[in-house]
């Protein structure tokens, strides 16, 4: 396929076949035929970052009113209050919002590989239900991993746990921004979440989102987040085309909520990030208690700063101890 750009007519057969069929359904219908009152089937698909339509727009299919009968059986199956239920549906469609980004890259790949149109839109159609059958696997295995977490906390409030928060931001990424092209920064973005998340998940730990220029990322032991963070401002990322990273850590009671986490050691965590200096790990108070009776790592501490939140911060510089490396080798 020559353009860059699909036809309308192809767009509307990706459509139907993506949507299970032609839509020829207004809001009002989709939600009577579901028993659904129309306000709150409204406020779900504005959770779920659908587009607003008028009242006689056909924009929905069979597949709409199946889907609002499951949610809605869901919800009162396990009695989920109305504020549950529109934060658990804008924290599935920004999951699978990022994801559906992705796969419109992958998909165009394939059709832009094949000069036939038709050729081209029916190999997507066979690729759909493979891919579907991918997503079940890899959130079957992540849902287990999970779970074993979770029951790990013996009996404990399962919303907190003890851990280490940290991001990774890459240094200078705004000037970057102006001296190179997009298919090159988007190919340097692929390069640093690709080693960002073999760092973290080789190390036990567990990446939580990516925010442009940043990953996000926590682990449960203080030993294993200091060797994702070493990993990750390892000086021979250079020489490999990575580009240079900060990173900043804090260690405490974190609060978690549909995979996000959230609190003051967040804060404290990006707070640290923003200081360090390029190449360097910078971690809080807590950490660096933790990790002081641990001969892997040094600890350097710095002068108490002020920074927006916190204004008698301290930090301390983690590196990996050369005497204890020398030994090693």
């Amino acid at each position: 396929m020559s353009s860059s750009s699909t036809p309308p007519d192809a767009a509307a057969v990706l459509e139907q076949i993506l949507l299970g069929g032609p839509a020829h359904y207004n809001r009002h219908q989709v939600a009577d035929a579901a028993q659904v009152p129309l306000e709150r089937a409204q406020r779900l698909w504005k959770a779920m970052g659908f587009a607003d339509v008028g009242d006689d727009a056909e924009m929905f299919t069979d597949a709409d009113i199946v889907a609002l009968r499951v949610w809605d059986s869901l919800v009162r199956g396990q009695d989920i209050d109305s504020h549950e239920e529109i934060t658990l549906a804008r924290a599935l469609a920004q999951a699978f919002a990022r994801l559906a980004e992705w796969q419109v890259q992958l998909f165009r790949t394939f059709m832009d590989r094949d000069d036939d149109l038709v050729d081209g839109v029916r190999l997507v159609e066979e690729l759909i239900p493979v891919v579907e059958r991918l997503q079940s696997y890899v959130w079957r295995r992540q849902l287990t991993a999970a779970i074993g977490r979770a029951m790990m906390e013996n009996g404990e409030e399962l919303a907190t746990r003890e851990m280490v928060v940290g991001f990774a931001d890459i240094v200078g990424f705004t000037s970057l921004t102006r001296r190179i092209g997009k298919a090159e920064l988007a190919a340097l973005l692929e390069d640093f979440e690709t080693d960002a998340a073999l760092a973290v998940t080789e190390n036990h730990g567990r990446i939580v989102k990516n925010i442009g220029d940043e990953v996000l990322f926590v682990a449960d032991d203080a030993a294993d987040a200091a060797e994702i963070a070493l990993r990750l401002t390892d000086p021979e990322r250079e020489e490999r085309g990575l580009p240079q990273l900060r990173i900043g850590m804090a260690y405490g009671n974190v609060l978690l909520r549909f995979g996000d986490v959230f609190g003051s050691v967040v804060n404290l965590a990006a707070r640290l990030t923003s200081v360090a200096r390029p190449g360097t790990v910078l971690i809080d108070r807590e950490m660096a208690t933790t990790l002081s009776d641990n001969d892997t790592y040094k600890l350097r501490p710095r002068r108490p700063i002020a920074v927006r939140g916190y204004p008698h911060m301290r930090s301390w510089v983690l590196r990996r101890n050369d005497s204890w490396q020398s030994l090693a080798d």
